[in-house]
C-alpha cells in the first residue's frame, strides 16, 4: 500500500516536465542566416528585407528578387547601411514565368562555393504579389491567359521557388517560410477576384506545407500585414470598380489610419521573435 501511496502522490509532479518539451515557434534572427525575399524592390518586401537583415550576424547572405533592378539596388544599399557585415545579392527576375532551372541557378550563384550547412537559419519571405485586374467583375474575367499569368506570378512560381529553396537548404537546422497573405484570402472583396482567389490558393499551399514539413524542422507563418500604404492600395483606391473599396482606402488615408510599412514590419518581427503563432497559422496585424 505504501508504494501505491507514493505513486499516486508523485504522479501530478510528473506533469510540469512534460510541458517543457513543447516546441516553440519563436525565431532567433541573431545568427548566420541565408535570407531570400521576393518583391523586395519596394513597399512591404523592401522594408521587411531591411529590418530583418539588420539583425543577422556577420557572414549572412541576403538575396533580393524583383523585376526592378533599380529598386533592388536601393534596398540593397539600405540593408548594407544598417548591417555592413552581410552579403547582399540582387536578381532582377520576372516571376510570372521563372522556371525551376532559373530559380535553382539564382540560389546556386548566391551561395557561390559556400556549403549550406554553414547557416543556422534559412529563411524565405514570399512577398511577391499583384492585385490583378480590378476594373472588372468576376463574371467578366473570361480571359484564360490572364488567369494563367496572374496565378503564374502569385501562386505557381511561389510554390516552385519554395520547393527549390527547401530542397537546397534541407540540411539547415532552422528553416523558416513566410507567406505574405491577406484578409482577402478569407473574406471576399468586390473587384478583387484575382487577388482573393490567388491569396486563398497560396495560403492553403503553405498550410499543407506546414503540416507535411513539421518533422523536418520547417516553420511556416502566413502573415497578413493589414491595410498598408503601398502602390497596391493606391491602385485599389483609384481604379477598383467597387465604390466601397475606393471609399474604404480613401477613408483610411483621409484619417491617417492606413498602416505604414514600418508599422507592419515591426509587428511582423514581434510576432516572429516571440513565437506568437503556430506553424501554418494565418496571423493578422491586428491579432496582436
Amino acid at each position: 500500500m505504501s508504494s501505491e501511496t507514493v505513486t499516486s502522490t508523485t504522479t501530478p509532479a510528473a506533469t510540469p516536465p512534460a510541458a517543457t518539451t513543447m516546441t516553440t515557434t519563436a525565431v532567433n534572427l541573431e545568427q548566420v542566416a541565408y535570407f531570400l525575399v521576393t518583391g523586395a524592390s519596394r513597399g512591404i518586401g523592401a522594408k521587411m528585407a531591411i529590418e530583418t537583415a539588420r539583425k543577422f550576424k556577420a557572414g549572412s547572405v541576403v538575396v533580393l528578387l524583383a523585376r526592378s533592378a533599380s529598386g533592388l539596388e536601393s534596398t540593397r544599399a539600405e540593408i548594407l547601411a544598417v548591417n555592413p557585415h552581410v552579403t547582399v545579392v540582387t536578381s532582377s527576375v520576372d516571376l510570372t514565368t521563372a522556371s525551376k532551372e532559373l530559380l535553382n541557378e539564382i540560389l546556386d550563384k548566391s551561395l557561390g562555393k559556400q556549403p549550406t550547412d554553414r547557416f543556422g537559419l534559412a529563411c524565405v519571405i514570399h512577398n511577391v504579389g499583384t492585385v490583378g485586374n480590378i476594373g472588372r467583375k468576376a463574371t467578366d474575367l473570361d480571359d484564360r491567359t490572364e488567369w494563367e499569368q496572374y496565378f503564374g506570378t502569385n501562386v505557381f512560381t511561389v510554390a516552385v521557388l519554395n520547393s527549390c529553396f527547401l530542397r537546397k537548404f534541407q540540411s539547415v537546422p532552422g528553416k523558416l517560410v513566410i507567406n505574405i497573405t491577406s484578409k482577402a484570402c478569407l473574406v471576399p472583396f468586390q473587384s478583387m477576384t484575382y487577388y482573393c482567389a490567388g491569396k486563398a490558393a497560396r495560403e492553403m499551399y503553405f498550410r499543407v506545407l506546414a503540416e507535411e514539413e513539421a518533422a523536418a524542422g520547417c516553420t511556416v507563418l502566413n502573415y497578413s500585414p493589414g491595410p498598408v500604404d503601398t502602390d497596391m492600395t493606391v491602385d485599389l483606391q483609384a481604379n477598383s470598380n467597387a465604390p466601397e473599396i475606393r471609399d474604404y482606402f480613401k477613408g483610411l488615408r483621409d484619417t491617417t489610419t492606413i498602416l505604414t510599412t514600418d508599422q507592419t514590419t515591426a509587428k511582423f518581427l514581434h510576432i516572429l521573435q516571440n513565437g506568437l503563432f503556430k506553424s501554418g497559422d494565418h496571423v493578422d496585424y491586428y491579432d496582436h
